[in-house]
């Protein structure tokens, strides 16, 4: 049969602020006090006629953290110049220090505890992670779990090796992974993987070329799968070769090709792997292994997911959550078709709605009805790109009127980038 083990919801939240006392700049703050009225005060700081006091509350404002966010005033009538400038440095720095902690939280910590079956292991697995599977096998077939917390890939291929099992990535999907039976000759997932941030890579084969006649041609290609947790797809993948180092069994040194600046790896929402190589240059002597090869993983990760809502009836309307503005620029009618055109802009979207704006468009659309009933686009048409936004045009089938319908908008609200190493052990050449 096939099983799907429901997602749980995994831990959110920044903590919380504990009641402190200190003296910045003038301002002494009393054990107790709340938050709100802290930070109203020091907004209406960000005018004072003191330059110290205007600097204090700014710093006093990021100082107290993400939570401050809930209170920050969009506008506030009467603020100067200077002073609205300070509350955009605020909200920015805010906005940064959350999504940087959003992310690295996003490691997934998962416990197995005293899982003694694929199907209990799987089931704590998918309660960690959030993560579904599939999987039509005898899900009473023994394992032995350890008590150490392990991250999502170590823990799932802990499991998957000692069943005899494997991952089929397109069965699954941005929330469900499918378990199929290993082939044969597949060797220990665990022993040929390194795990590192949301990351699992792993060699799958070593192509050697020597040309006699163009020196300079020969290389070492080592082909790669990299996997992410799913539903935490990284934008703008990619591998500085530059940074690449390997040690050969005979001592001597693996170093890369001068082929380019970086390996550029294409990322799906849908499918939570790739495929790249590593281009190296051929060994002199006749190695039979590379004891270790590392290098650096370098993207850009997404951000908490969030829903924003826009009324059909209600064009020019936008939304703001985080660092995302959605904004309903128009509904025209073209026979039974709606066209409905949604600004999306991104405050410092950076590197990721440079050449890597794709994830923008996998995010999920569709028109919710006012009886409830969902209507999927039927496709989109790109009309406007910026350095920091872009303009989309999502069709759908509503009949003659929108009525009170209600476009549906689901995307990460903000980016961070990340940089994590990786180190590769025993890999065998041919």
């Amino acid at each position: 049969m096939i099983k799907t083990i429901v997602r749980v919801l995994r831990r959110g939240g920044l903590g919380v602020l504990l009641a402190f006392s200190f003296s910045l700049g003038g301002f002494a703050q009393e054990p107790a006090r709340d938050l709100k009225s802290d930070v109203l005060e020091w907004v209406d700081e960000l005018d004072a006629s003191s330059l110290a006091k205007r600097k204090a509350a700014e710093n006093a404002l990021i100082q107290a953290g993400p939570d401050v966010l809930q209170y920050l005033p969009e506008n506030k009538t009467g603020m100067s110049i200077e002073a609205s400038e300070r509350l955009t440095r605020v909200r920015k720095a805010l906005f940064s220090l959350r999504t940087q902690t959003e992310v690295e939280s996003l490691g997934i910590s998962v416990r197995l505890g005293d899982a003694k079956t694929v199907g209990e292991a799987l089931e704590a697995i998918s309660r960690d992670s959030g993560i579904e599977f599939e999987f039509d096998g005898d899900e009473s077939t023994a394992i032995q779990a350890v008590a150490t917390p392990l991250t999502f890939w170590h823990a799932l291929d802990l499991v998957l090796d000692q069943a005899n099992l494997d991952i089929n990535f397109y069965g699954g999907d941005r929330e469900t992974l499918q378990i199929v039976r290993r082939e044969p000759d597949r060797p220990s997932r665990v022993d040929s993987a390194a795990y590192t941030g949301v990351y699992r890579i792993e060699p799958t084969s070593v192509n050697s070329r020597r040309v006699l006649n163009r020196p300079k041609l020969s290389a070492l290609n080592i082909s790669m799968e990299i996997s992410w947790e799913p539903k935490t797809t990284p934008i703008g993948l990619t591998i500085p070769i530059a940074q690449l180092r390997g040690k050969l069994d005979d001592g001597a040194m693996l170093k890369p090709q001068e082929s380019g600046e970086t390996i550029d790896i294409a990322t799906n929402s849908e499918i939570a792997f790739s495929e790249f190589y590593l281009p190296m240059q051929l060994p002199a002597g006749q190695p039979r292994e590379i004891e270790s090869l590392s290098g650096v993983i370098k993207a850009i990760l997404p951000g908490k997911r969030q829903t924003f809502e826009l009324l059909l009836s209600e064009p020019g309307k936008d939304v703001k959550l985080d660092a995302m503005q959605v904004t309903l620029e128009q509904v025209r009618k073209n026979g039974a078709i709606h066209e409905v055109r949604v600004a999306v802009t991104l405050d410092d979207a950076g590197r990721s709605l440079e050449s890597h704006r794709q994830w923008i468009f996998e995010n999920s659309a569709y028109v919710k009805r006012a009886d409830g009933s969902r209507a999927d686009h039927l496709g989109y048409e790109v009309y406007r790109q910026t350095a920091n936004g872009v303009g989309i045009g999502y069709l759908f089938d509503l009949g003659d009127s929108v009525g009170e319908s209600t476009l549906v908008y689901e995307s990460p609200t903000a980016v961070v980038s990340n940089e994590v190493s990786f180190v590769l052990q025993d890999i065998r050449l041919p």
